[in-house]
């Protein structure tokens, strides 16, 4: 059963200074007018684009054949979610930012904004969609975001020493299944540092990811993890005891 707590049900000071200075600022922040023209410019688009997908597939959409108008409206992240995200790259002051799975960019803008001296990889299987998220990335003047192409593993896999060896934030949004989710994590963990975060979409997606996500936050060298029903974020603190926080955002 889904039991929601809110920041007075924490007792953990690093949790609780995120939930009240991070999760819970409803201050307005000028950022989040770019957020809602980049959504804007992708929902007033519609060209019709081939996407390859070669994760879980769609719950939306019966051909690969669609409208850029149409995956932002239905397939996007929220604002509310883009806006969270982005207060979060802030909080953090993430300087080395991974996301898998970019879509048309309006996560990666998220990250982008919240810290404009960032270095953001993002990865896209997809080329047609990514052409769309770079055109964007380069209308709305966010150079430090460098995007690449191709299949997530070839990327991934530390043997390749394709990607930086170390995240200060991973956003994991590429692949909806367990296997995938898990080899990721797997592949990536030599990369997360002690302050790292690293934010699961999805986790309540189906029943493969709600697996997946009871083994990440089981994990031994995942200490705090947070569930806030989209999002599944875990946290790599060594002084911090493993606690497990339910968390309405």
């Amino acid at each position: 059963m889904w039991q929601s707590k809110n920041e007075h049900a924490v007792h953990s000071p690093f949790v609780f200074g995120l939930v009240t200075r991070c999760f819970y600022d409803s201050k307005s922040k000028p950022e989040y007018a770019v957020l809602k023209q980049f959504r804007k410019a992708l929902r007033n688009n519609h060209k019709t684009i081939e996407v390859t997908d070669f994760g879980a597939g769609s719950r939306v959409f019966n051909s690969n054949q669609r409208k850029i108008s149409a995956i932002a409206q239905n397939a996007g992240i929220t604002q509310k979610r883009a806006e969270l995200l982005l207060r979060m790259a802030r909080y953090f002051a993430a300087e080395n930012i991974l996301e898998i799975g970019t879509s048309l960019g309006l996560a990666t803008s998220a990250l982008g904004l919240g810290n404009p001296k960032a270095k953001i990889t993002t990865l896209e299987g997809c080329p047609q969609t990514a052409a769309v998220a770079q055109q964007n990335f380069s209308d709305f003047g966010l150079p430090h975001i460098e995007l690449r192409v191709g299949e997530f593993e070839t990327f991934l896999k530390p043997q390749n020493h394709v990607l930086p060896t170390r995240f200060d934030l991973v956003y994991f949004d590429g692949n909806h299944s367990k296997q995938a989710t898990l080899q990721y994590f797997d592949w990536l963990l030599p990369t997360a540092h002690n302050d790292s975060v690293w934010i699961f979409d999805d986790i309540h997606w189906s029943a493969d990811m709600e697996e997946a996500w009871q083994v990440i936050k089981n994990h031994s060298q995942v200490t705090v993890s947070i569930d806030t029903f989209a999002w599944g974020i875990v946290f790599f603190r060594r002084e911090q005891p493993k606690e497990h926080f339910v968390i309405r955002v």
